[in-house]
C-alpha cells in the first residue's frame, strides 16, 4: 500500500467540502469517474457483484474481488478504496489476513459494514469494533459502516428515527476507537438528524445520496465528510444498456 496515497485518501474526508465518491464498479468505470475529476474512486459490493454475474452479500468469491480491485488500482492515479461488505470472515484472526490480502492489491481504503452477513441484524458494537480493529491493523483507511438505518428500510420501517441516531452516536464512538477513519450510515437522509449524528461523533461521516435529499454542498454544511452514490450508478448504467439494447432489437 501507499502510504503516501492512503494519508492524502484520509484528508480529503472534510466537513466543509465532503469527498465526492460516484462508486464504480471494474476498471472501465472507475477510468471514466477518474477522468470526469473525482479526486478518490471507490466501489459499490452490488455494482462490483452484478458486473461479475453474482448478487450482492458477499457472494463474489474473494480472489474476484481482489482481482478488481487490483485491476482498478492499475487503472487510475487517485486513491483507490474497495467496498469489503462484511470482510468475508466473522473472526478477527481471519479478517485481519483477508484484509492484509487486500491491502497488497494497492487500495487504501474500505468499506467495511456492522451486518451479520447470512445472519440477522448486525454485530453488537464491542464485537464489531474487534472487527475493525482487525481490518484497520493491515493499514487500510476503514470507513465502517452501520447497518442500523438500511435495516430499518428492509424492513419497511422509516430509516430516520432519532432512537437509531442514538445507536449509531454510541456506535461511532466505539468504532473511532477501534481504528475507524470514517462512519457510514447509508440509509440516513433527514437533514436535522444527520446534523446531530455529525456533531456527536469524533469521525467524518459518510452519507449514502438517495431522493429528496439536499445537494452535497448543502450535506457539508451539516458537518458530512464524504458523499456516496452506492449502488446508483451501476442501475443507472444498467438500465440506460438495457433501454438502448430493447430499441435497438424491438427495432429489427
Amino acid at each position: 500500500m501507499d502510504n503516501a496515497k492512503r494519508d492524502r485518501f484520509a484528508s480529503l474526508h472534510s466537513d466543509t467540502a465532503p469527498l465526492l465518491i460516484y462508486n464504480a464498479w471494474d476498471a472501465g468505470s472507475a477510468v471514466a469517474i477518474a477522468a470526469a475529476g473525482a479526486k478518490a474512486v471507490a466501489t459499490g459490493s452490488l455494482g462490483v457483484a452484478g458486473a461479475q454475474g453474482h448478487d450482492d452479500g458477499q457472494v463474489i468469491p474473494l480472489a474476484d474481488l481482489l482481482g478488481t480491485a487490483r485491476s482498478i488500482v492499475n487503472a487510475v492515479e487517485v486513491p483507490v478504496s474497495i467496498d469489503f461488505e462484511g470482510g468475508y470472515a466473522a473472526d478477527p484472526g481471519t479478517l485481519t489476513k483477508n484484509a492484509a490480502l487486500l491491502a497488497e492489491t494497492g487500495a487504501v481504503g474500505c468499506n467495511f459494514e456492522d451486518q451479520i452477513i447470512g445472519g440477522d441484524g448486525v454485530y453488537a458494537p464491542a464485537v464489531q469494533a474487534d472487527r475493525i480493529a482487525a481490518v484497520a491493523s493491515s493499514g487500510l483507511f476503514v470507513n465502517a459502516r452501520t447497518d442500523l438505518f438500511l435495516g430499518a428500510m428492509k424492513r419497511s420501517e422509516d430509516p430516520n428515527q432519532s432512537a437509531l441516531v442514538d445507536q449509531a452516536i454510541e456506535r461511532g464512538a466505539v468504532f473511532a476507537d477501534a481504528g475507524a477513519g470514517s462512519l457510514f450510515v447509508p440509509g440516513l437522509s433527514d437533514p436535522e438528524l444527520i446534523a446531530t449524528l455529525c456533531n456527536a461523533v469524533n469521525l467524518p461521516v459518510n452519507v449514502m445520496m438517495l431522493p429528496g435529499m439536499p445537494q452535497p454542498a448543502k450535506l457539508g454544511e451539516l458537518g458530512v465528510g464524504r458523499v456516496s452514490w452506492g449502488p446508483g450508478p451501476w442501475r443507472t448504467m444498467m438500465a440506460q444498456l438495457e433501454q438502448d439494447a430493447r430499441e435497438i432489437f424491438t427495432a429489427n
